[in-house]
């Protein structure tokens, strides 16, 4: 899988939106500690897209770690007319995703994880079914690797080294 990387400058102009927010309780002989653990998705609305996960004693200190560590690993994913270039599936975990383009006007039909995802990296009208775990750090990471997979038509002429009416008309 060719991850298509994007290095964090100040150009990028980067939005982050939390996912989702998890408190975590551990018990000692003092009493109970309760930590939060936060996953952070980070996008420009315009093709790039990263995820994070941060944990601390405060939940605004674990999103900052959250958007800190999702701005270490950005993906570009090709965006065309507002929807995706093909249809897609993907596996994390117990997590399974299925992306599949749309006419411009459907809108975003995805629940949950998944629609953070899609939102901040662009896509205005798509299709999506999440199968299997409903897990919402499985279902991000399922929902990028899925997106990162996507080739648009330029970059698959170029890879086999012919036209783009080839590509079309075979």
């Amino acid at each position: 899988m060719a991850m298509n990387k994007v290095k964090v400058n100040s150009d990028i102009e980067l939005k982050d939106r939390l996912v989702a927010i998890n408190r975590v309780t551990k018990v000692t002989k003092g009493g109970r500690t309760f930590t939060f653990a936060a996953i952070v998705v980070v996008g420009d609305g315009n093709g790039i897209i990263g995820w994070g996960l941060g944990k601390a004693g405060e939940v605004t200190a674990a999103i900052a770690k959250g958007v800190e560590s999702a701005k270490k690993n950005l993906v570009k994913v090709p965006v065309l007319k507002g929807t995706i270039p093909h249809e897609m599936e993907a596996r994390f975990g117990g997590a399974q995703v299925f992306l599949k383009p749309a006419a411009a006007g459907t809108g975003l039909v995805a629940g949950g994880a998944m629609r953070a995802v899609l939102e901040s990296v662009g896509v205005k009208d798509v299709l999506a079914k999440s199968k299997g775990s409903s897990n919402p750090h499985n279902l991000v990471k399922a929902t990028i690797e899925a997106l990162s997979k996507m080739r648009d038509a330029y970059t698959v002429a170029g890879t086999r080294g012919i036209s783009m009416e080839k590509v079309f008309r075979g």
